[in-house]
């Protein structure tokens, strides 16, 4: 569950967790950038996060979130268990997660059933390809939204392949995150499945292929031991092998036109 030893040339810490479960993955919504808040399971999960973090050691110097709240609830209830609410918090648009367009609050069984599993894996899991844009006057579209309003519009996504998801957070890492681990800090992202992929793959080398089929469990923290020129020497998940793949098991599984998996707290994990 915890760190497995030291590793050689590790010289900098990065940790990523996706949020909790929300009230959206419990419905199996397609989440976007809509902003639903974590249910009792996902405060657990994140709780357990933080626990399993203060267990093992860790302890971070700064962190960094979405501006959605189920990204920010989850980061709240990390500091709660770690006892690190003093730490400097930054709080970026480009961590949110992939815009999923016209599919924003849909249900994920009901489009399978409606469109074939195929159609939606291929919104859902291509690389490349982006879902029906949403509509200008929807409540889904950001630029209708006042967390935004500091944001130029021409950035702002109407749908976004997972690839323009990828490019639209890296410049936090290029920019930000980069540097602050290179000054000796320890990096704590709390944010989104599609976005911390796009880390993943920048810092794992993963292929364009490879990369639609990394699927995160929610709240079980991701160690990343990084060298001195922040290549990636080791990852790994602050949790049991069997829980992470059962995890991962339930996610793989939203997609069907059946029911959905059972997470390790007995709901319905998305």
């Amino acid at each position: 569950m915890s760190d497995p030893g030291k590793t050689k040339g590790h010289a900098h810490t990065l940790i990523l967790v996706r949020h909790g479960q929300s009230d959206f993955n419990k419905r199996n919504l397609c989440s976007g950038w809509a902003d639903p808040s974590l249910t009792e399971v996902g405060v657990r999960e994140a709780k357990e996060g933080g626990k399993a973090m203060k267990a093992a050691g860790i302890k971070f110097d700064v962190a960094y979130t979405s501006r959605l709240q189920r990204a920010v609830q989850t980061l709240f209830w990390i500091q709660e268990e770690t006892g690190m609410h003093w730490v400097t918090v930054r709080r970026r648009w480009r961590l949110n997660e992939r815009h999923y367009g016209a599919l924003t609050g849909l249900c994920k069984y009901d489009l399978a059933q409606k469109f074939g599993e195929k159609q939606v894996k291929i919104w859902r899991r291509s690389f490349d390809v982006r879902p029906p844009a949403v509509d200008e006057k929807s409540e889904y579209y950001p630029a209708n939204d006042e967390r935004y309003k500091d944001v130029e519009k021409k950035l702002l996504p109407k749908c976004e392949s997972l690839e323009d998801c990828i490019q639209r957070v890296l410049p936090v890492w290029h920019e930000e995150i980069a540097a602050e681990l290179k000054e000796g800090k320890t990096v704590l992202v709390s944010a989104h499945g599609n976005a911390l992929r796009g880390f993943l793959k920048h810092l794992a080398k993963i292929s364009d292929e490879d990369i639609v089929e990394v699927n995160l469990p929610t709240g079980i923290p991701i160690v990343c031991e990084l060298d001195k020129e922040l290549n990636l020497i080791r990852r790994y998940f602050l949790a049991d092998e069997a829980v992470v793949k059962k995890e991962i098991q339930a996610i793989v599984d939203q997609g069907k036109a059946r029911p959905l998996s059972v997470g390790r707290l007995g709901e319905k994990s998305a």
